[in-house]
C-alpha cells in the first residue's frame, strides 16, 4: 500500500486500512488542522487533491448529465457540489488501484479521535455484509437496528432518507467498484447518490451515531451557502418530476431497508 504521508508518525497497530482524505488547494486550513490530528492520534492519510468546481467553468465539467439533475433534483448542480461528486469519485478510483479490500474516506471538516478507525472496522465486523458504511451522518429518520458491533455502536438502516453527509464512510473494494461504475456520471449530489444501494446493487448501512465530530471548521464551507441553493432552485412547476422521483424512491427505499441483507 502506498500513501503520501501527511503526518510523519508511523501506522499505529489499529491501522488495519488506508484513510484517504480529500481537500482542496485552497482549505489549506482545514489540511493543517487533519495534520494536527494526524500528529496527535497517530494516524496516517492519503491525501486526495480534490477538485475544486469553484475554479473550474462549467462548460468544461465532465461526465455530467445536467438534464437529469434538473429533473431528479429540482435545480441546478452547485460548482462546489460538482467538485465534492468528482473528488469523491477520484477516492475511490485511488483505493480502486491499491491492492486493499477496504478503506475509509474523510472529507476534511471532520474531527477524528483516537478510537475511531477502530470503531469504523467494529462496525464492519458487526455488518459483514455491508459494501458500504456511513460513519457521519446528519438525520436517522425511522433508523431500524440491525446489530451492535464490539465497541457498542448500533449499526441499520433508515427508512427516510436521504441521511445528509458523506464526510466519513468505510467502503469495501467490491462496493468501490459497483458505485464507481454506478455514478460515473453526476445526475444527484454526491451524498445523494451514494445512499441509493437499491439502485447500485450495493449493501449500504450507517452507524446509529457519529464515529466522527466536525471541526469548527465545517461553517466555511466549500459547497455553498444556504443562498446558493435558493438561487439554483428551479420554479416550483418545473421541479414536479424531482418530487416524483423523490416519491418513487421513497418507496424504493423502504423496500430496499425491509429486504436487503
Amino acid at each position: 500500500m502506498s500513501l503520501t504521508a501527511l503526518a510523519e508518525t508511523s501506522f499505529t497497530p489499529s491501522q488495519t486500512m488506508p484513510v484517504y482524505l480529500i481537500n482542496i488547494d485552497r482549505a489549506a486550513e482545514r489540511l493543517t488542522e487533519i495534520q494536527r490530528q494526524s500528529d496527535e492520534f497517530g494516524f496516517r492519510f492519503e491525501r486526495i487533491h480534490g477538485v475544486d468546481g469553484a475554479l473550474i467553468p462549467r462548460d468544461e465539467w465532465i461526465d455530467v448529465d445536467h438534464d437529469r439533475f434538473q429533473r431528479r433534483h429540482g435545480r441546478t448542480i452547485l460548482p462546489g457540489e460538482y467538485g465534492c461528486y468528482r473528488s469523491h469519485l477520484l477516492a475511490l478510483q485511488q483505493f480502486l488501484a491499491s491492492d486493499d479490500q477496504m478503506a475509509v474516506v474523510i472529507e476534511d471538516d471532520v474531527a477524528l479521535d483516537i478510537d475511531f478507525l477502530a470503531r469504523a472496522v467494529a462496525a464492519k465486523n458487526a455488518a459483514p455484509n455491508a459494501d458500504l458504511i456511513k460513519l457521519v451522518n446528519h438525520r436517522w429518520n425511522g433508523f431500524r437496528a440491525m446489530g451492535r458491533s464490539s465497541k457498542g455502536d448500533i449499526v441499520g438502516r433508515c427508512l427516510f432518507g436521504p441521511q445528509g453527509s458523506t464526510a466519513c464512510y468505510l467502503v469495501t473494494r467490491k462496493g468501490a467498484e459497483k458505485i464507481v461504475k454506478s455514478l460515473a456520471i453526476m445526475s444527484l449530489p454526491w451524498d445523494v447518490a451514494v445512499e441509493r444501494g437499491w439502485d447500485m446493487n450495493v449493501s449500504i448501512v450507517s452507524t446509529r451515531a457519529n464515529i466522527a465530530g466536525f471541526s469548527r471548521l465545517q461553517r466555511t464551507t466549500m459547497i455553498g451557502w444556504r443562498r446558493d441553493y435558493r438561487a439554483a432552485k428551479a420554479p416550483a412547476w418545473r421541479r414536479i418530476p424531482a418530487h416524483i422521483f423523490r416519491t418513487v424512491d421513497f418507496f424504493r427505499r423502504i423496500a430496499y431497508v425491509l429486504t436487503t441483507p
